[in-house]
């Protein structure tokens, strides 16, 4: 069936067609690479600075504190991996939460094999992490607090500004995975006291295998990627330009435009949320009601299967998800959901739609209509 109606923003957007035509010159024409000495080359490098000025201005950081990576996936394994090997001397502890995406979750996994001990939160039905429980699990080994901006899932915003003020009166590097959040919600790295921070490009209409990690000078993490001197020697490889020329702009168009877009999709959210808790028995929003990502809807409609939802709304053309992208395909329920305290049957009837500032009030009735029949 075509696709009519694309409501899965959080899994990816499509690409800003200025963006596609920022990257265009770095295949055909300006393909030197940056770490040459000629003019070609110097066209290549001056492009990825141009791109670290535009993305660290956006977050109140430095441009020498941005590095580009290959994913948010590879950045949050930069980021935890590299603290728990550059800071072992000092402890072994790390503390992140039970809604934490799989990047960070598995990642956390794989470090208490090799001998860590991971601290995993618990949030409360909103998906909100405790302040007081953050604080009484900081002991003399923690040596990072990884706690995601915003939930992938249930678009919940964390407290960050005061995890991170709790990070720096104890002494702990702060890692926040950003991908959901970046670009849609104003992020200040100075006055969240963020000392690490992943994101990625695909999810704010700029193209995919692009991220970048936020590094806080002063931060002792270690090289992810031996080889050469590229990023400062810290991932080596010659990088992708045209795709980090395309971020550069992505970030720019997103952050001029930022208040007046997320104003008009709340507006949107919202109506979405009215309409469905008004006309469909038994639907449950999911995650904070207000203090949420501008383009998240999360609901969970009892007795009804997600998969058998989506493939019904698929077959209409319409896009939306059962959860997050990187678990598609899994029978199990949400480890999001089942985390806020939802019995496992009602956490497989969660269905997420994310919308963008292109969709349209009629899209919205549609797929509300086609929900209603298809529950009833």
């Amino acid at each position: 069936m075509e696709t009519k109606i694309y409501m899965d923003n959080a899994a990816t957007t499509k690409m800003d067609s200025r963006v596609l035509e920022v990257m265009l010159p770095y295949f055909m024409e300006n393909y030197g690479n940056p770490s040459s000495v000629y003019t070609l080359a110097g066209k290549s490098k001056s492009a990825i600075w141009e791109a670290k000025d535009i993305i660290s201005a956006s977050i109140e950081g430095d441009a020498s504190e941005i590095y580009f990576t290959g994913s948010g996936t590879e950045s949050n394994n930069w980021a935890i991996k590299a603290v728990a090997e550059a800071y072992a001397d000092k402890g072994n502890h790390i503390i992140t939460t039970k809604i934490e995406h799989h990047a960070v979750l598995n990642t956390c996994e794989y470090l208490e094999q090799k001998g860590f001990k991971i601290t995993y939160l618990n949030v409360d039905k909103n998906g909100i992490v405790d302040i007081g429980e953050l604080e009484k699990a900081i002991c003399k080994d923690t040596i990072l607090i990884s706690i995601m901006y915003a939930n992938n899932e249930i678009g919940t915003i964390q407290p960050i500004n005061e995890i991170g003020e709790i990070a720096k009166k104890r002494g702990v590097l702060f890692h926040t995975d950003a991908v959901q959040a970046f670009g849609h919600i104003p992020i200040n790295v100075q006055n969240s006291h963020i000392d690490l921070m992943s994101a990625n490009a695909h999810k704010i209409n700029g193209p995919k295998g692009i991220g970048f990690l936020y590094i806080k000078k002063g931060v002792k993490i270690r090289s992810f990627i031996h080889g050469g001197a590229q990023e400062h020697k810290r991932r080596a490889g010659t990088e992708n330009v045209p795709a980090i020329a395309g971020f550069g702009m992505a970030v720019k168009l997103t952050i001029e435009g930022m208040e007046s877009r997320a104003s008009k999709v709340i507006k949107l959210r919202d109506y979405i949320i009215n309409r469905i808790e008004a006309e469909i028995p038994d639907a449950v929003l999911r995650g904070h009601r207000n203090n949420r990502l501008p383009n998240n809807i999360n609901f969970t409609f009892k007795s009804v299967e997600s998969e058998l939802i989506l493939i019904l709304l698929d077959m209409k053309g319409i896009c939306v998800s059962g959860g997050s992208a990187c678990t598609s395909g899994s029978r199990e329920p949400s480890h999001v959901l089942l985390s806020l305290g939802i019995p496992y049957d009602l956490a497989n009837t969660s269905i997420r739609f994310t919308i963008s500032e292109n969709t349209k009030k009629e899209e919205i009735d549609t797929v509300v209509e086609e929900l209603k029949l298809i529950i009833k």
